[in-house]
């Protein structure tokens, strides 16, 4: 009787991004503020891969994985903030059916993605700082290789099982997507057919995908930092603390994000909290994590400076020419 139903309704070929409501008067400054993110994002984390690559003292298991991280956050805001800022742009939040199921898809399997990957940089640090004579042994490129083919095959597959699911859905209306992006919980509320199986399956798989890695990062930071108060330097101490507690506080609220938006029960009274959890893991870590990570180290500033004494000498010999 349910297929008979449907068969009446036209399936809908596109949706409507809601995005954050309707303000027009906000909307040029939201396009600035989100532009400016957008910017700093790609800059910081582009710049992070090129010096990485350029200079080899930063060939070390723990650049290769920020690398890996710098990469998988440029593709993430590459996959979300282009067409939110379009739509800012020109008022046009339409994005047609095979568009915003292959958005969710790539979102998808970068979030997994990141939260094995960020759950494999602070193992890494926990054998750099709690067994260092043992590190070079241990964080070997196989393993580092390894890891790294694992947390990404890892986020993909799972990620594929879901969106095989809303495929399958049947969607005829309405096509307003009260979302920013498209997303697995507000698309399955479109649907007329029983999305039972895919929610439970989506809420399963976030679970599994985040909270095991966070207790696993969580633990590391730990004993990261047991170690740390063990330091008989006050100074270096205080240094090593303010640096795990940064990050530390960044993975939580990325992966309380994670839990807040996909386990808890979705409905009309959480969707709102649900679109700002969802700014901090889609929008604002990857802006906050080249610098969390990366641009504060030492290695970094130091291979930052000597490429621009690099191009500032090229550049005077030219001018000299």
């Amino acid at each position: 009787m349910a297929n008979l139903e449907w068969g009446n309704k036209t399936a809908i070929t596109e949706f409507i991004l809601l995005g954050f409501g309707e303000l027009p008067e906000l909307r040029f400054l939201l396009f600035l503020l989100f532009l400016v993110i957008f910017v700093m994002t790609m800059v910081g984390n582009i710049l992070i891969i090129v010096l990485v690559v350029i200079d080899q003292h930063l060939h070390t298991p723990m650049y290769f994985f920020l690398v890996s991280l710098s990469c998988l956050e440029t593709c993430n805001s590459s996959n979300i903030l282009p067409r939110l800022l379009a739509s800012f742009l020109t008022g046009d939040r339409a994005v047609t059916f095979t568009d915003c199921l292959t958005q969710y898809y790539f979102f998808g399997c970068l979030a997994a993605t990141e939260c094995y990957l960020l759950a494999a940089m602070s193992y890494d640090r926990y054998i750099a700082i709690c067994k260092p004579l043992h590190y070079a042994t241990i964080m070997s490129t196989s393993l580092c290789l390894q890891l790294s083919a694992g947390v990404w095959i890892s986020g993909f597959l799972t990620n594929t099982i879901l969106t095989g699911l809303i495929v399958n859905l049947v969607f005829c209306g309405p096509k307003e997507i009260d979302h920013f992006f498209c997303d697995a919980f507000p698309l399955m509320k479109l649907s007329c057919s029983d999305t039972h199986l895919a929610g439970l399956a989506t809420s399963t798989v976030a679970f599994v995908c985040s909270l095991p890695p966070f207790l696993l990062t969580l633990t590391s930071y730990i004993c990261i930092i047991i170690t740390i108060l063990r330091i008989p330097s006050t100074r270096g101490r205080k240094k090593a603390f303010s640096t795990c507690s940064s990050h530390l506080i960044v993975v939580t609220v990325f992966y309380w994000s994670i839990l807040t938006v996909y386990v808890l029960p979705y409905n009309d009274k959480l969707k709102d909290m649900s679109k700002v959890f969802s700014v901090f893991f889609t929008v604002l870590t990857p802006m906050i994590n080249p610098h969390i990570y990366s641009l504060r180290n030492k290695e970094v500033k130091k291979a930052l400076r000597q490429i621009v004494n690099l191009k500032r000498r090229e550049l005077i010999q030219i001018t000299l020419r």
